[in-house]
């Protein structure tokens, strides 16, 4: 146990039994606990493996590579459509911790191995995703913004691009666009 991380688990009031299990299973299978994006997160040779994490209505194990686990109980969940690596094992209370433990070993372990083995799950590239017509015809009218959006990480692109696509209003999209020109001029990512 790593001290450092030891007030998350002091601090959830709502999950505090359920999150403590989690994290007595995970130990349990000799991975590291480090702190890592405010939760308790297990890696193995230096490699992030699964983090614990709560919300409202439930406590979860993530996987960061869960997409690639065999998921031979049917647990895994895919947060939204467009996750696309990390897979989540979701719970309400500690019976479904207890009752699934020694499947949570297996695709810790499992997990681990995937790292050890260097395996990557299969992400969609940019061009997979498909650029708003309001964007597109302001990228077409304003080549400094093209070049500056192509300058831009493959995931400050993406991120922009699924911002951009959201709104249902044609009105909504062109607000965001518009908003957002300056900060893809300046290089910067949607939330930097």
């Amino acid at each position: 146990m790593n001290p450092k991380v030891d007030f998350y688990f002091d601090k959830a009031q709502k999950w505090q039994e359920e999150i403590g299990q989690l994290r007595k299973i995970v130990l349990g299978c000799g991975l590291s606990e480090e702190l890592k994006w405010g939760s308790p997160c297990y890696v193995s040779e230096k490699r992030n493996i699964v983090l614990i994490h709560v919300f409202k209505d439930y406590c979860a194990l993530l996987f960061f590579k869960g997409a690639l686990l065999k998921d031979n109980k049917g647990i895994l969940i895919q947060q939204t459509a467009n996750v696309q690596a990390a897979r989540q094992v979701r719970f309400s209370n500690i019976k479904e911790i207890l009752k699934l433990e020694k499947a949570l070993k297996s695709y810790i372990y499992e997990a681990a191995e995937i790292e050890k083995a260097g395996l990557k799950v299969a992400l969609k590239k940019t061009s997979d995703y498909s650029i708003p017509e309001e964007f597109q015809k302001k990228l077409d009218k304003m080549k400094p913004l093209k070049t500056a959006f192509e300058a831009l990480t493959p995931g400050r692109q993406r991120a922009y691009l699924f911002y951009f696509s959201q709104p249902k209003q044609a009105k909504t999209r062109e607000s965001r666009v518009e908003k957002c020109i300056q900060q893809i001029l300046d290089g910067k990512g949607l939330t930097d």
